[in-house]
């Protein structure tokens, strides 16, 4: 008996930039227990224009993913799905139950948590889903298929039996022990150049299962109850010993540890530093946590083992909202804090916002969004905002289902690159309940188009102007929701909302800044003390005032997240750096001006001067 798993298609490039790794790992555990298995990442064929030339998701190539399954000719297909993924496996099985009846056909992940009756009551083409964890599960399935037998009493599906009849089985024994996990079935699936060509991403990161699960039960996510609410780590040399094979794995480059709550077990965030630290930290990763599981300490050993970003989740800076949406942050969480100390641990933090959560008005808004910028002068920290999504398996789908809207032009970010085809829009129309991924909760269609607005275009702002958004927040007496209205009513850039402030220590902060993003080593020629200017809006004291000659020189970083260095120079110094401004190698310089050289390699030297060594 052949069995396939694959990948459900979607268009989003983040998630086929890298092999699934749940798949991976399934496929694997398959293949130890004797099986002929096969895997498809149904997102990696369409990314590749092998479903179809023009690489977009529609009938065509939902089409094409059939008859790529079936060329594979399994006897049991099995998809793996997310929430905004169900439609379009719905889709493929419906067209290979009519094209190959015979096959068995199955779904599983976190897609079709919490509603999987429904899911089988109406889409009489699928014979059974496995819920939670598919190793065991699976496996035990194949064995009562293969030998003829009735599958009553396999733990951890809900199934169609021969009359049509749907049952769910008792749940099944989650792994305690993952150390039994089975090793990745790399082989399966293209090589993850393959995968980097596709997107022309040059980051090389690569998806390490680190953990399952998740403890908590946050109203916006429906992690903690798909895993019933149960968390489970990788035992520490397993973890690290899969860190470290990316070593030998050609364009892999970094780790991405994919558990979402890195440091809920602490000391096992700790020894598991410990030992890459001891290895010297020959592979870059990044993780996800809760902001309230991170500390000083625990940041100091990410850093010092590889650590360089950490995805933390704040959903609003209003303790009332994260209260009324069961986030249970503990209440002397200091997100400012944790910034300056991911700075000082060399870690950059993503904070994670989610707006429009019930119990947000504008005051809370304001909140979050002065929180947002006031983070970003703390160091290069990255932002990332969304519009609460009443998904059917968390406690908002509950609770807000029935009223939630879909509107034209705003896919939520958990349906990004999905749903966009016309079969799969037939389905999600015909089923709102099932398929609320694509909605968003029912507040007033103007303020959801706000919502959206901010959530697009705040963070790249804050991101890359986070002196010159503070100072025109202080200077203009607005609060950043206030400061957003300003310029969304504007019609101008951020930029020519700056500039049209006129103000000379706003001038100066936006030129400052358009260096830095620019990375091109730069002498700035100011009359204001500019590095005065970032504690003066951190701490709320008196700016810089515009007198005298002020000098700096802008010159980029090269590491795993580059950045720019600004650094205070003499009037000679900033005379002399202009003058090499265009020179590109030492070579150059000693054939067109060899009185400067000796000057340039201390400026080099120095880290002021970025020139190619002589040959």
């Amino acid at each position: 008996m052949r069995i396939l798993i694959a990948s459900s298609p979607h268009a989003d490039t983040f998630g086929y930039s890298m092999p699934p790794p749940g798949v991976l790992r399934l496929g694997g555990s398959l293949r130890a227990e004797g099986w002929d298995v096969r895997l498809v990442d149904l997102a990696h064929e369409l990314a590749a224009g092998h479903l179809g030339s023009e690489c977009v998701l529609d009938q065509g190539s939902l089409s094409a993913a059939a008859d790529r399954i079936l060329g594979e000719e399994p006897d049991v297909v099995g998809l793996s799905t997310m929430g905004a993924t169900l439609p379009a496996a719905l889709v493929i099985t419906r067209l290979l139950r009519e094209r190959a009846p015979h096959l068995h056909l199955h779904l599983g992940g976190p897609g079709v948590g919490e509603v999987e009756e429904r899911v089988l009551e109406r889409f009489g083409w699928i014979d059974l889903i496995v819920r939670g964890e598919g190793e065991d599960t699976l496996h035990e399935v194949l064995q009562r298929l293969d030998q003829g037998q009735s599958l009553q009493g396999v733990s951890g599906i809900t199934w169609r039996d021969p009359q049509d009849q749907i049952l769910r089985e008792a749940d099944r024994r989650p792994l305690l022990d993952m150390k039994s996990v089975a090793p990745y079935a790399w082989d399966l699936l293209p090589d993850l150049a393959r995968y980097k060509e596709v997107t022309g991403e040059a980051d090389g990161l690569v998806p390490v299962d680190s953990g399952r699960g998740c403890s908590y039960d946050c109203s916006f996510c429906s992690i903690g109850r798909y895993w019933n609410r149960r968390s489970r780590t990788l035992p520490v040399d397993k973890l690290v010993e899969e860190v470290l094979a990316l070593k030998d794995m050609p364009a892999a480059k970094n780790a991405y540890l994919c558990h979402d709550l890195f440091g809920a077990d602490r000391q096992h965030a700790l020894a598991f530093c410990a030992r890459m630290t001891e290895l010297g930290a020959p592979v870059p990763w990044e993780c996800r946590a809760r902001s309230d599981h991170m500390d000083a300490d625990l940041l100091l050993a990410m850093g010092a083992a590889g650590g360089y970003r950490v995805l933390l989740g704040v959903e609003s800076a209003a303790p009332e909202v994260r209260a009324a949406n069961a986030k249970n942050m503990a209440a002397d969480t200091d997100v400012l804090q944790l910034v300056e100390n991911c700075a000082a641990a060399g870690v950059t933090p993503i904070l994670s916002f989610i707006l429009g959560l019930p119990g947000e008005g504008d005051e809370e808004l304001a909140a979050s969004l002065d929180l947002c910028a006031d983070a970003s002068l703390r160091t290069g920290v990255n932002l990332s905002l969304h519009l609460a999504n009443p998904q059917p398996n968390c406690a908002l789908g509950e609770d807000y289902n029935p009223d939630a809207v879909a509107l034209e032009g705003i896919a939520p970010d958990m349906a990004w690159g999905a749903g966009e085809s016309e079969p799969e829009r037939e389905l999600i129309r015909a089923h709102p309940d099932l398929f609320s991924t694509w909605h968003l909760l029912a507040l007033p269609e103007d303020r959801l188009r706000d919502l959206s607005r901010v959530a697009e275009e705040l963070p790249e702002v804050l991101e890359r102007y986070p002196r010159t958004f503070c100072l025109l927040r202080r200077v203009r007496g607005e609060n950043a929701l206030e400061l957003w209205r300003s310029w969304d009513a504007s019609g101008r850039s951020f930029e020519g909302l700056a500039r049209m402030t006129r103000h000379p220590l706003v001038d100066e902060t936006l030129a400052w800044e358009q260096a830095l993003v620019s990375r091109i080593p730069t002498v700035l020629n100011t009359e204001h003390d500019l590095s005065k200017l970032t504690s003066a809006l951190r701490e709320g004291t008196e700016l810089p005032s515009g007198q005298g000659e002020h000098h700096f020189a802008i010159t980029p970083i090269d590491g795993p997240l580059p950045a720019t260095r600004t650094s205070r120079v003499s009037h000679d110094v900033a005379q002399l750096l202009s003058e090499l401004q265009g020179e590109t190698s030492f070579d150059s310089l000693t054939r067109t001006r060899p009185e400067l050289v000796q000057a340039a390699k201390h400026l080099s030297e120095a880290g002021l001067l970025t020139l190619a060594s002589p040959t």
